[in-house]
């Protein structure tokens, strides 16, 4: 996510080109860092994110750089590409510290206790997976933000789902899936907007064109999801009265609580910056917190009653470290905790060395060199939407950044669309269908480093049930394969 100064940055962005680069050289870094990642996976497992994959991106960065001197690159070019990409993100670099600081109060103001306590009564395990999927897909064409539909009803829904019983990853991939699919077809969306932008489009006819991939998939998804739920043991629903009765003992639960997140989703809908945003957001809970839950504040610092100290102290211990709020029932112990901004911190880490990578690659022309090479696999029309999806998917691996994965492909294969005749809605739809989706499918793609630290479940959980983002791609090529609603460019006819 990125707000529009960035987004107009990016459609500005120079490739770098490097004509002396072979594409034996420019796939030397990615094959060096896929095996280097797929070992080190191999004896972290699930640690491997903590900081081993974070120091094996800056190994892949360095394999490029040996490149690029190799074929005389220099250095300074590397870095300010490096610098470039780092600088990119920054604003979603804040965004992450402000979702750490926003969870810490919304969880002591006992607003995500709240979400929780009245979604138990509401969702039951059948429909659980499917409601999260349209409850998300319905936030996010809202708001215009996959992130902040994540940071949001997503953190209270993945504790929804862990009360029931219900498997992390498969809450994860249905709040993913909802997600994604708002995202990409909202207005507010900087993808949605940077995707016809690159390919030459109009932002509404690139919506209305996308709909014809987009519905069939997650029409798809949701039977899936329905299916799985009708299908479904859990262990969390016969526990839902002792669960709620918890609940009730360690917070003060009303529905002025939910005042909170109606005002910040209002907020990013009337196009409010997301930060501040979010911003609001954690100071409105913070509020909320000394209001309705003062013997909660209290307890963070030990102390027995609230006074201005303990007050200033437990907000701020809430909003910038780890605090736990203690109940009675151990299934409650994982929601009752909250990271703050602390907790933000090794997600950013895989970030910032993630740009490394990119950057590099990006300034010794690898990006470029592998990209027009897959342009040259293009024989037909099938093989142009294949080669276009297959860069975007490329770039979300190796540039670890989605808008990359839009605006390199974009700007290499807006010409070879139009030499076939074809309408910019073609290529700003694969761009979209591709680059915009799977982003969130790759650790240490800014996507999917944030949304796995902010749910708290990694990728390899929720990989298979973010069913909506993995088969959007598979229904563009079904599309392009079968020739189904491939628009032509508006010719004029002459007479001669």
């Amino acid at each position: 996510m990125a707000d529009q100064k960035t987004n107009k940055h990016r459609e500005n962005e120079h490739i770098v080109d490097n004509k002396e680069l072979s594409i034996l050289e420019a796939t030397i870094p990615v094959v060096a860092l896929v095996i280097m990642l797929a070992y080190n996976v191999y004896v972290f497992g699930d640690d491997a994110l903590s900081g081993s994959n974070q120091f094996i991106l800056l190994l892949g960065g360095a394999v490029a750089a040996i490149v690029g001197i190799y074929k005389k690159v220099p250095y300074k070019q590397m870095l300010a590409e490096v610098a470039e990409n780092i600088k990119s993100t920054s604003g979603a670099l804040l965004i992450l510290l402000m979702v750490g600081a926003l969870a810490g109060t919304w969880l002591v103001s006992g607003i995500i206790p709240a979400m929780i306590y009245y979604g138990l009564q509401i969702l039951n395990p059948t429909i659980f997976l499917a409601a999260c999927v349209i409850i998300c897909a319905v936030i996010s064409i809202a708001t215009g933000s996959s992130w902040t539909t994540a940071a949001t009803v997503g953190i209270a829904l993945i504790g929804i789902g862990e009360t029931l019983g219900i498997s992390l990853g498969m809450t994860a991939g249905a709040i993913l899936s909802g997600a994604y699919f708002g995202d990409k077809l909202s207005p507010l969306s900087d993808t949605t907007n940077l995707a016809p932008a690159m390919a030459g489009g109009e932002l509404f006819t690139h919506i209305k064109y996308m709909l014809w991939t987009t519905v069939p998939t997650i029409t798809v998804t949701l039977i899936v999801f329905i299916i799985i739920g009708f299908n479904l043991e859990t262990s969390g629903e016969a526990d839902v009265d002792a669960i709620l009765s918890s609940i009730d003992a360690s917070f003060n639960i009303n529905g002025w609580l939910f005042i909170v997140p109606i005002v910040v989703v209002a907020l990013i809908v009337k196009k409010t910056p997301p930060l501040a945003a979010l911003l609001i957001g954690t100071l409105l809970g913070a509020l909320f917190a000394l209001i309705f839950q003062p013997e909660v504040v209290a307890g963070i610092t030990g102390a027995k009653e609230l006074n201005f100290q303990s007050g200033y102290e437990g907000i701020l211990k809430a909003i910038t470290v780890s605090t736990d709020v203690p109940t009675d029932n151990a299934s409650l112990s994982d929601l009752f905790s909250a990271k703050g901004m602390a907790g933000m911190l090794g997600t950013i880490w895989l970030i910032v060395c993630a740009m490394v990578f990119g950057g590099i690659m990006d300034g010794i022309g690898a990006l470029s060199r592998i990209t027009k090479a897959l342009l040259g696999l293009a024989k037909s029309t099938f093989g142009l939407f294949f080669s276009t999806g297959i860069s975007c998917i490329v770039l979300n691996g190796t540039a670890s950044d989605q808008y990359l994965a839009i605006v390199v492909p974009g700007k290499m294969f807006s010409q070879a669309f139009k030499d076939r005749g074809l309408a910019p809605e073609n290529l700003s739809r694969t761009l979209e269908d591709t680059g915009t989706v799977t982003s969130v499918l790759i650790p240490y793609n800014t996507c999917g480093a944030y949304h796995s630290g902010v749910l708290g479940v990694g990728v390899a959980e929720y990989f298979v049930y973010a069913i909506f983002n993995w088969l959007s791609p598979i229904m563009t090529f079904i599309f392009a394969a079968f020739n189904i609603k491939i628009k032509k460019l508006v010719q004029t006819v002459s007479n001669t």
